[in-house]
């Protein structure tokens, strides 16, 4: 059991890391580990109370840089929506959601660079709409940051300013899903206790990663938005063909 909390605890570290260069990917990183340590039923809001925790230090790593209009915008509608989602993913098998999440993500990384190329930008109620629908299937599945990613992006956000902005929003849409876990009697004491030292490794990794953020090409910081969209695509089509 010690040895599992060690590989949980040094990959939330790696995680952390990863997503506080690029602003997404530790829950993809973590889930299969997770999963091995503490079996499916409790991965899943394990993960998301590490994710409170986790996109609370980003945010703190990048409180000056967050657009909080963008936040407000994408957040308000998202929180309820990601509740709904975690409501309905207790009814529905996800067997389907991550096949088509899977493809998605492949998909957007062409998509997004020819959105790029027409200057395609995101306004701020298009942001509000995007937030509802990505907080629905954020309730529904692990995680959707690959998904925001492109919303955030599009909205013209960058690096610094990106992940902060990113990581406010789905921090309150992540206490959203936590708290309809808990009513749904799927977020007991010794689960919240492991979500927590989870999320402690994340922060970690998070302010490990904010230098290289600092220092980080923007050419470089797209192209691993990139890898992180393929990644994740592969990663869920993966977990739907088993």
């Amino acid at each position: 059991m010690l040895e599992g909390y060690a590989a949980v605890l040094l990959v939330g570290l790696v995680a952390g890391a990863v997503s506080g260069v690029i602003g997404t990917g530790s829950s993809v990183m973590l889930l299969p580990v997770l999963v091995h340590a503490f079996g499916p039923r409790q991965a899943v809001p394990i993960m998301a109370v590490a994710a409170v925790v986790g996109n609370a230090s980003r945010v703190l790593a990048w409180w000056r840089l967050v657009d909080w209009r963008a936040v407000c915008a994408y957040a308000l509608p998202g929180a309820p929506a990601a509740a709904l989602g975690a409501r309905t993913l207790w009814a529905l098998p996800a067997h389907a959601v991550d096949i088509a999440l899977g493809l998605f993500f492949v998909l957007m990384v062409p998509l997004r660079h020819w959105l790029q190329r027409r200057q395609w930008r995101l306004q701020l109620w298009q942001l509000a709409v995007a937030g509802a629908v990505i907080g629905y299937l954020t309730g529904l599945v692990l995680s959707t940051g690959p998904l925001s990613v492109p919303a955030f992006s599009a909205y013209g956000l960058v690096k610094g300013a990106f992940i902060g902005s990113e990581a406010a929003s789905a921090l309150l849409l992540y206490v959203a899903k936590s708290l309809a876990f808990a009513q749904l009697g799927g977020l007991p004491w010794d689960v919240l206790a492991k979500g927590l030292i989870v999320g402690a490794a994340l922060m970690g990794g998070t302010f490990a990663g904010k230098a290289s953020v600092l220092r980080l090409p923007e050419t470089l910081f797209q192209r691993l938005l990139d890898a992180l969209l393929l990644l994740s695509g592969l990663a869920l089509l993966a977990a739907a063909w088993r």
